[in-house]
């Protein structure tokens, strides 16, 4: 491997869900070309974004840091993001780096960068087919010659945004894995999507009028990451013919997955259920991470950071105070289970439980741990859905049956231990729990937390996609 300092791509996917990916076993083959990226690295078989969503899952995968140390847990974070912690461009600054954000600019989670450009990235019905990660690649391979021919080592970030709604994938992937009539009189699988009325108008607004199927949408959902996949291909293509593959870290992830037709979160990423939570983890170097290598253990965004301080050999007595650790043990297969740092070999994780976050379009939090998943609700939401919500894991894979109800015990007992980590990090960090302080996560400033489901559902409103398009642009 050269022993000039090495360049960093990171490749992070909106709304990438790992159990769509023909690399993580998806029986349609939607990623074949991140699939021979893998084959030429690592894939983490159990990476999770536990903040949930875009802004405090970016904030965490480029900082290291949790929701307590970022500070960030709303997609709609109001100000900067805490100054407590060093973003990862901000790191490799400080080491000579040039740092390049594509399609991520005005984000509080964004903090740091050099060089901010953009590209469009949404689209609508009307607008036709939204060829995203085309797009993308018009203004990223220009900005990969250019930061390839300067004297200095680079952090190039790619924000894909095509599995992100609207799925609006061009020809052939819309087809792609599907052949039927959407707007087909006999079926009627839509029908409840398009009566959930937060979203109603903003779905209507990029799906075929008229549509009855939802298996379309599923179908343009993957059509579109098969799209993206392709494009992707184009950009570590241009790696290589730049002599730059053996000396690039490459980092694939996910800043969170996505519901499609599941636990009636339609074609978004809210909720806590694993759609949401199970992402993509694949890293590449050639000569120094191992090729084809696959890591069953659980690792969390907040892992990333820490990970390319020790690739990079940073100093160790610059290092911050990471939340996160290290995924190199786990690669050479030693890791650290417990509390204090040592190695030991087994077993192969990072973590055995979690705390979970989110606050897109509801105030939750919970705890998982490999059978078990707590969801509490901090206020009511627009589904209705119980205030308490309680998971097998193990018997069911897919929380199609909440058993808080049946295990009163087990609810009271990961409670608790919840309740008892979020007291440490409060400690430890001198503030209270984000989740408990951001009351005007839902942007309506004359507003505290809803008191009813009714009243989120009737105040709750994404809109057209136009609309949509702002409220995720909108500068913190």
């Amino acid at each position: 491997m050269s022993t000039k300092p090495l360049n960093i791509l990171l490749i992070g996917i909106d709304s990438l869900r790992a159990d769509h990916m023909s690399a993580y076993g998806y029986h349609r083959m939607t990623t074949p070309h991140i699939s021979c990226l893998a084959s030429q690295g690592v894939l983490f078989e159990q990476h999770y974004s536990p903040h949930i969503p875009t802004t405090s899952g970016y904030a965490s995968m480029l900082t290291g840091m949790d929701c307590f140390g970022t500070e960030v847990v709303a997609l709609r974070h109001k100000g900067p993001m805490t100054d407590k912690v060093r973003t990862l461009p901000e790191i490799l600054r400080e080491q000579g780096y040039e740092t390049t954000c594509i399609g991520f600019s005005g984000n509080a989670a964004s903090r740091g960068f050099d060089n901010y450009l953009n590209y469009p990235a949404w689209g609508s019905w009307a607008e036709g087919k939204s060829p995203k990660a085309g797009k993308l690649n018009e203004v990223a391979i220009p900005e990969l010659e250019r930061l390839a021919a300067g004297d200095k080592p680079f952090l190039l970030f790619l924000r894909h945004m095509d599995p992100h709604s609207p799925y609006l994938p061009p020809e052939p992937f819309d087809t792609m894995f599907y052949s039927g009539d959407p707007c087909d009189p006999s079926k009627n699988s839509i029908a409840p999507v398009l009566e959930f009325k937060p979203f109603a108008t903003y779905f209507k607004s990029w799906m075929p009028p008229g549509i009855t199927d939802a298996d379309w949408v599923i179908a343009q959902y993957d059509g579109a990451v098969a799209y993206m996949d392709a494009c992707i291909q184009r950009i570590l293509t241009r790696l290589d013919e730049l002599g730059l593959s053996d000396n690039t870290l490459v980092v694939l992830t996910s800043d969170h997955g996505e519901t499609l037709m599941e636990h009636e979160c339609y074609f978004d990423h809210h909720g806590l259920y694993e759609p949401t939570l199970y992402v993509p983890l694949i890293l590449r170097l050639p000569g120094r991470l191992p090729e084809g290598k696959r890591v069953k253990g659980i690792t969390l965004h907040q892992d990333l950071v820490p990970t390319i301080w020790e690739i990079l050999g940073l100093p160790e007595e610059k290092k911050p105070n990471f939340n996160g650790k290290s995924l190199l043990p786990l690669i050479e297969g030693a890791s650290c289970c417990c509390e204090c740092g040592c190695a030991e070999s087994s077993p192969a994780t990072n973590y055995t439980e979690f705390y979970i976050t989110e606050c897109t379009w509801m105030r939750k939090h919970g705890w998982r741990t490999p059978q078990w998943k707590l969801i509490v609700a901090l206020e009511p939401d627009f589904h209705f859905k119980p205030p308490v919500e309680l998971y097998d894991l193990v018997a069911d894979p897919l929380e199609l049956h909440n058993v808080a109800k049946e295990n009163p015990e087990v609810v009271a007992c990961l409670r608790e231990r919840m309740e008892k980590w979020i007291a440490k990090r409060e400690k430890e960090t001198g503030i209270t729990n984000p989740m408990y302080t951001n009351l005007q996560w839902h942007g309506k400033a004359d507003r505290g937390p809803f008191t009813s489901s009714q009243e989120a559902y009737d105040t709750l409103f994404i809109g057209d996609s136009s609309q949509a398009r702002r409220l995720q642009d909108r500068k913190a």
